[in-house]
């Protein structure tokens, strides 16, 4: 596969980050979109979504300190969007909450995924936080704005409790996470760390008329060019409250991606072919 001018060059790669980065800013002047930056102390009154997700967790051959160098990135990092509010209208986005992730902030060398590879960098790991951002938002009525996914399935399901892709990878800012508040209600995200785990909560102002059910379907791994990949859909049930029925079913996402790992017996047995 011929590989791009940015993929050679160390420094077309790193001017082409900062175009885009320049680019981003601009877009956002140009459209002058109303962003969320008001935060409030006390938490509204309704709880719409909350959940957990382990701090620590096997991934691969990883550097277990890169774990460690997370924790310590998460705790700099939620505080800049713990207590924000989502007013009618705003679009909410990770990058303009946390800001650049440098070591000047105290942020530390964790695990990063690039161009498909699994590299080390300053404030790597900030990928958890946006995955659990984006998995409580898809429990609300707060729609998805922005949201990237990584092209490539680095390790294998150790402790997984989300379907695979249910995730949101984020970089420093044109590979942002946001969501728009379309309502007429306030949203609140909230954010905190215990010893083992990383934990938040979306909240509301008002009780929402909706709840919410994110499952998966057709999950398989497949094998096409002497390559494994990895293939899924995500799904969401909305259920009105008063009733218990089902208002809709609806496809969020569809999944394709490269397996970066030895496939165990199992999932050699059930691999399919392309072709």
């Amino acid at each position: 596969m011929r590989k791009r001018l940015s993929e050679i060059h160390p420094i077309i790669y790193k001017t082409r980050i900062q175009q885009k980065r320049l680019f981003r800013r601009l877009d956002d002047l140009s459209k002058g979109k109303m962003f969320a930056n008001e935060k409030s102390k006390d938490d509204l009154p309704f709880s719409c979504k909350k959940h957990q997700s382990l701090l620590r967790r096997r991934l691969g051959n990883s550097d277990p300190q890169l774990q460690e160098n997370k924790v310590e990135n998460l705790k700099i990092a939620c505080p800049t969007i713990d207590g924000t509010l989502i007013k009618p209208g705003e679009t909410f986005s990770f990058w303009r909450q946390v800001g650049e992730a440098t070591a000047e902030k105290g942020y530390c060398e964790g695990m990063q995924l690039s161009r498909g590879e699994v590299v080390r960098g300053v404030g790597g790991g900030l990928c958890q936080l946006a995955n659990l951002l984006y998995w409580m938002a898809l429990h609300t009525p707060l729609e998805i704005a922005e949201r990237h996914h990584h092209s490539f399935d680095p390790f294998p399901d150790e402790n997984r409790v989300l379907p695979f892709g249910s995730g949101a990878g984020v970089f420093y800012n044109y590979i942002d996470l946001r969501f728009f508040n379309p309502t007429d209600a306030t949203f609140q995200i909230k954010l905190w760390l215990t010893g083992q785990h990383l934990k938040g909560a979306i909240l509301s102002d008002r009780e929402t008329q909706h709840s919410y059910h994110v499952f998966e379907k057709h999950h398989r791994f497949l094998q096409e060019g002497g390559r494994n990949f990895r293939q899924n859909e995500i799904w969401r049930e909305i259920i009105d409250r008063r009733t218990g029925n089902k208002v809709a079913e609806e496809l969020l996402v569809t999944n394709f991606s490269e397996v970066k790992y030895d496939l165990d017996e199992i999932q050699i047995t059930a691999l399919s072919r392309c072709g």
